[in-house]
């Protein structure tokens, strides 16, 4: 843990934070200089999926109240919808008291998972089975046009 997050647990609502980008320097990114960002819908709680930011990702999300994460599989900045058209508007962004884990409270339009489900999180497990918790609210080959 960082000197600045250490200070930070005996900081109280009023007292004077540092900058964001003091904040931003503190965190603890991971060896590819990537954040785990949990996204969660603002209103109802309901946990929609995990992805990967870097600083520049949160940077750009912090800006622009528009989610952006980084793809690793892509090796780029990933705008959520930007194919799909199921945005994320930001509400509130927090870090843990670690600095090393992201909390979006966020705005989703639509499902938030590629399988066209609400949330990523659909397969329920238990010590002695599996099972599916949701279906899907869009196909997914019509979620990203790939319908001929």
């Amino acid at each position: 843990m960082s000197a600045l997050f250490k200070q930070l647990e005996s900081t109280n609502r009023d007292d004077t934070l540092p900058s964001t980008s003091d904040l931003l320097d503190a965190v603890k990114y991971n060896e590819q200089g990537l954040i785990p960002a949990i996204a969660q819908q603002f209103d109802s709680g309901e946990v929609l999926m995990m992805a990967w930011m870097n600083r520049e990702a949160l940077e750009e999300t912090l800006r622009t109240d528009r989610v952006c994460y980084y793809s690793r599989s892509r090796g780029k900045l990933w705008r959520k919808g930007e194919s799909s058209g199921q945005q994320q508007q930001l509400k509130s962004a927090t870090l843990d008291c670690d600095g090393d884990t992201l909390l979006l409270q966020v705005e989703q339009t639509g499902p938030a998972c590629h399988t066209g489900r609400r949330s990523c999180f659909y397969v329920a497990i238990t010590p002695t089975h599996a099972h599916i918790t949701s279906e899907p609210l869009i196909d997914p080959a019509e979620l990203y046009g790939q319908r001929s």
